[in-house]
């Protein structure tokens, strides 16, 4: 909890995908039959992204870092996607949500470790039509995999030129309308009957595990926040496909073993 929250106010993630890894092994010896133990870890970690996305909005927000006008033209994309995502994530194989992600992943990282103004797709954000795809893909990314979809979108914000320390800011915002919608997906549907699950599980969801860890993340949120303002542009880039690098790495390790 506290390593995600802390992720979630430097980088405007959610800290899903430290989470999500992590509830899974927890969530076998609390009893959660196995056949839908990632679901169930996926849908716990959208309820822990509230609580730590507000914290790191509030934080973001203070240091005028949140595009305001960028959540407006996004926010019901992103929710749409979320809805979505929430469901596939529900109906497809996990193996196969971990490859789609993590190849996507990868050629998001490499643009943030190489930080090169000249490396953009256009100097702002597309407009109409083609302005809704990348926010649909970002909100349904982040239903399925159980993250704030910032891994997705503060790569896809500086490829049209926003500035690294606003996406990371705007993505926060962006990721709590993304957890909030996926996560009423998880908590309003039924598991498959395969096992008696722990008390306190409400859909896919388990609440005492979210209650800690989102306590731990909301409290040490501002501090990633307030590291995050003190790096500069660059450092911020590279630590954020450094990031990205790790994370795909133990995915793919975990779904081979």
């Amino acid at each position: 909890g506290v390593v995600a929250g802390f992720l979630a106010g430097l980088l405007g993630i959610g800290g899903g995908i430290v989470t999500v890894p992590a509830m899974f092994v927890v969530f076998a010896p609390l009893g959660i039959p196995e056949d839908w133990r990632m679901q169930a870890a996926v849908g716990t970690s959208l309820l822990i992204i509230i609580a730590t996305n507000l914290s790191s909005v509030r934080a973001h927000h203070k240091r005028a870092n949140v595009d305001w006008g960028i959540a407006r033209q996004w926010w019901w994309v992103i929710a749409v996607g979320g809805v979505v995502g929430a469901q596939l994530a529900q109906a497809l194989a996990s193996d196969t949500l971990v490859y789609v992600f993590s190849a996507l992943a990868l050629v998001l990282a490499s643009k943030m470790l190489i930080p090169l103004e000249r490396l953009k797709l256009g100097n702002s954000l597309p407009v109409g039509v083609a302005g809704r795809i990348g926010p649909l893909i970002i909100g349904g990314l982040a239903g399925i995999m159980g993250i704030g979809g910032g891994v997705v979108s503060v790569p896809y914000m500086t490829l049209f030129g926003v500035p690294v320390h606003r996406a990371v800011g705007t993505a926060a915002l962006l990721g709590l309308v993304a957890s909030i919608v996926g996560m009423l997906g998880f908590l309003l549907a039924s598991p498959p009957v395969s096992g008696t699950p722990p008390p306190w599980t409400v859909g896919y969801i388990h609440l005492p595990t979210a209650g800690i860890l989102a306590a731990a993340s909301a409290l040490v949120a501002p501090v990633g926040a307030t590291v995050a303002q003190r790096l500069s542009k660059t450092v911020l880039s590279i630590v954020f496909g450094l990031f990205i690098l790790a994370a795909v790495t133990r995915l793919i390790i975990g779904t081979l073993g």
